[in-house]
Parts: C-alpha cells; structure tokens; sequence
C-alpha cells in the first residue's frame, strides 16, 4: 500500500470518529441550560406549593449616583415550603427567567431583552435561577431572618435576609427583602469594578429584590 493509500485510508477512519463525537456534545449542553432541575416533594404533607399566579419578585436596579432607575418583576416557575409544627423550615423556589417584565409589565421590550442578553443574566444559557433556602431564625413570630443558597448564570452564593412570614388557613405567605452585588454573579455590565466610564453611566453593583411568595396546601 503506497503512502497517498495509506493516508485516504485514514482519514476515511477519523473523520466519523470525530464527527460523531462532536455532535453529541452540542446537544448535551442545549438540554442542559433548558432544564430545570428543581424537583418537588408531590407526595410529602410537610410541603406546601408555591403559588406561581400569586408569587411575585420585584426588582431594582439604579445608576451609581441613584439618579435614575428601573424597577419590573419576575415570576417563579414552582417551589415550595417546608413547613413542620406550624415553623418554616426550609424551602425551595425555581424563577424563570423568561419571565422578566419592566415596571409596566412589558417583556419584549429594549430593557426587558437587554436585561435577558449576555452583558446581564444571559437567560437563553441559564433559564432558571434558584434560591434554596437553608436555616431560620425567628426574631419574632412573624419576623424571620432567611439563610439561602442564590443561584443566578449557573454561579451559587450564600446569602442572608429579613422577612416576615404569616400562615393561615393553609395558606403561607413570606415577604421578604434582598440586596445583592451583581457582580458576585458575574453580572458585570458597567460595573465600576471593571470598566473605567463617566459616573452618570456608571451602574450600581446592588440589586434590589422584593420577594413575595404564597404558598398552599393542595
């Protein structure tokens, strides 16, 4: 066999071996940014479900100098608390990012669709953010400190803050307020910390969440 046979030969074997074990691997990474991967306890009476249609979060965003703002919602996809002798004891609650709306309830929009692209929470890679919720403490019976796991772009974080919680009739209701740095997130989008710009187009590295949750038995 001459060296030009030789080397057809070859490439007649690689290039399927290479082909095939490309292809899968574009796949794989598709189905995993579009699946979520909360899973509920549907069969555990000390769950209660999160009411996705009464469930809102209201967030914030200014300029570093506070002059100007925007502020919209987003809506969780599921979740639910963990309740046990009439106490909060942890929880989990899954927002669909696909669901961000500006202050006028607009979702396809300049701002909306900014807010959904890589310089923020690049929501086609990371559909879903999550907060799990991991200890309590009660300052009163209705006033809560909240200890979680935030997860927003695949990044997890700890954080920590107050709420007040009421349960009635099956019903629970939390309401709660959380101040993060963007940044930790890897949401850097003129961020002082890493770009030089003039200040009035500088933005705040806090973000501001106004969490209201209802959850109810079945």
């Amino acid at each position: 066999m001459n060296n030009k046979t030789l080397l057809t030969y070859f490439i007649l074997i690689i290039a399927p071996l290479f082909f095939n074990c490309r292809g899968p691997i574009k796949g794989e990474n598709k189905t995993n940014a579009t699946t979520s991967s909360v899973s509920l306890h549907t069969d555990n009476e000390k769950y209660v479900r999160v009411d996705t249609k009464q469930s809102v979060i209201t967030w914030k965003g200014s300029s570093l100098n506070g002059l100007n703002s925007q502020t919209g919602y987003v809506y969780p996809s599921k979740g639910e608390l963990m309740i046990e002798n009439g106490q909060l004891m942890g929880g989990t609650v899954e927002i669909d990012m696909n669901t961000i709306e500006d202050k006028r309830h607009e979702s396809d929009n300049k701002l909306v669709n900014h807010l959904k692209d890589p310089d923020f929470f690049e929501v086609e890679k990371f559909p879903f953010s999550i907060m799990s919720i991991t200890k309590i403490k009660s300052m009163t019976s209705e006033d809560k400190q909240i200890t979680g796991n935030l997860t927003i772009k695949g990044i997890t974080h700890p954080v920590t803050f107050p709420a007040k919680l009421e349960m009635k009739d099956g019903i629970v209701k939390a309401n709660g307020k959380l101040m993060i740095d963007r940044t930790q997130w890897d949401v850097r989008y003129k961020s002082a910390k890493f770009y030089t710009l003039l200040a009035n187009q500088t933005m705040s590295d806090s973000i501001e969440f106004h969490i209201n949750i209802v959850a109810k038995n079945k």
